[in-house]
């Protein structure tokens, strides 16, 4: 019997897509890297293939994904960054030894040597993290609205006003509990 994942959620932003690979943190979490092959595909779908993964480098990709959120929701808050999360991030990064290499069209890829690493895929996530933890791209990190999901995401709209980290998942079940919950209290509406 062949196992079914939930499907990814993949945003434009790698270090807040990475942090989504765990959703509905405040309600009943779904965890979308279970299995190490999982987080393969995931790293796959995301540009950084990988040959293979252990239990041990899910563990560490893992701690990575919470420590950008932890500090991600800091920076959403205006709290201080949590050490241990900048410490994770850091050692990441340094210990990866990707390459960013330009396509013929003029585009961005890794190269992530002759034996690809997850460890050197996380160093590219744990990078991005820093260039969006840092303030260096255009845009701000919020937190879902959405109180059972809370994830953080790096808002681009013109406004920096967007409340949702998926508008079809979060955004569509908010708006249409808020919906359901007007009806209830106007049962004279029509049909």
């Amino acid at each position: 019997m062949r196992m079914v994942f939930p499907e990814f959620r993949l945003g434009s932003v790698l270090a807040t897509s990475f942090t989504g690979t765990l959703s509905e943190r405040h309600g009943t979490p779904v965890e979308r890297i279970p299995v190490p092959h999982r987080l393969a595909d995931w790293l796959a779908s995301s540009g950084l293939a990988v040959d293979s993964c252990t239990t041990a480098q899910l563990e560490l990709a893992r701690e990575l994904r919470e420590s950008i959120h932890a500090a991600a929701t800091a920076v959403a808050v205006r709290a201080p960054l949590p050490a241990s999360a900048v410490h994770v991030i850091n050692d990441r990064s340094a210990r990866g030894r990707a390459a960013a290499i330009l396509t013929p069209e003029g585009e961005r890829h890794w190269w992530l040597g002759p034996a690809s690493r997850v460890e050197d895929a996380l160093g590219v996530i744990a990078a991005d993290a820093i260039g969006v933890l840092s303030g260096e791209r255009d845009g701000r990190l919020a937190l879902c609205a959405s109180p059972t999901c809370r994830a953080a995401f790096f808002d681009t709209s013109r406004s920096r006003t967007r409340r949702w980290c998926d508008m079809n998942t979060c955004g569509n079940r908010q708006k249409k509990a808020r919906f359901q919950a007007g009806r209830r209290k106007d049962p004279g509406s029509a049909e």
